[in-house]
């Protein structure tokens, strides 16, 4: 499909509230499909519409097991606790310490507007949060704890977003 260009910090659609999908249209299936290229070819694992300048409560992840696709998506439950490096598309170069649940359960629609329910640890978690955050106009630079920093990786480990 195509590469879509990645909002940065400081554009104001990031900073709002998504709207409901309440159809699957052939444009929201172009949408999403471009979501997971331009998700691909800039590396990340996980990417919400508002990154793309589209308002729609739509994610798509990809944590190295296959691409998810969360329309509509809630967080059910969550438990544990993680504090790691997170970086964002939108913040491109800087990592932040973040604290998340290491554990959460969210409820979706997939691309057939069938329920799903996704629970994930560690990263999927982290980026379940992480995106499900950006749908309603929140970074992950708002929870940082300490200075961003530009992002030290492990070989082959990749855990932007």
């Amino acid at each position: 499909m195509a590469v879509r260009e990645i909002r940065v910090q400081g554009d104001a659609v990031l900073e709002k509230v998504c709207k409901e999908v309440k159809a699957l249209t052939p444009r929201n299936l172009v949408l999403i499909e471009d979501m997971l290229d331009t998700m691909y070819e800039a590396q990340g694992v996980g990417l919400a519409a508002p990154q793309v300048g589209i308002l729609k409560r739509i994610v798509v992840i990809d944590v190295g097991e296959g691409p998810i696709i969360l329309i509509n998506p809630e967080i059910l439950e969550t438990s544990g606790e993680q504090t790691g490096d997170e970086g964002c598309l939108s913040v491109p170069g800087l990592a932040g310490q973040v604290t998340r649940p290491n554990y959460v359960k969210v409820k979706a629609l997939d691309e057939n507007m069938e329920e799903v329910i996704y629970e994930g640890e560690g990263l999927l978690a982290r980026a379940f949060c992480h995106e499900i955050d950006h749908l309603d106009g929140h970074l992950y630079v708002e929870k940082v704890e300490g200075e961003l920093h530009e992002p030290v990786y492990e070989e082959e480990e990749d855990e932007e977003e």
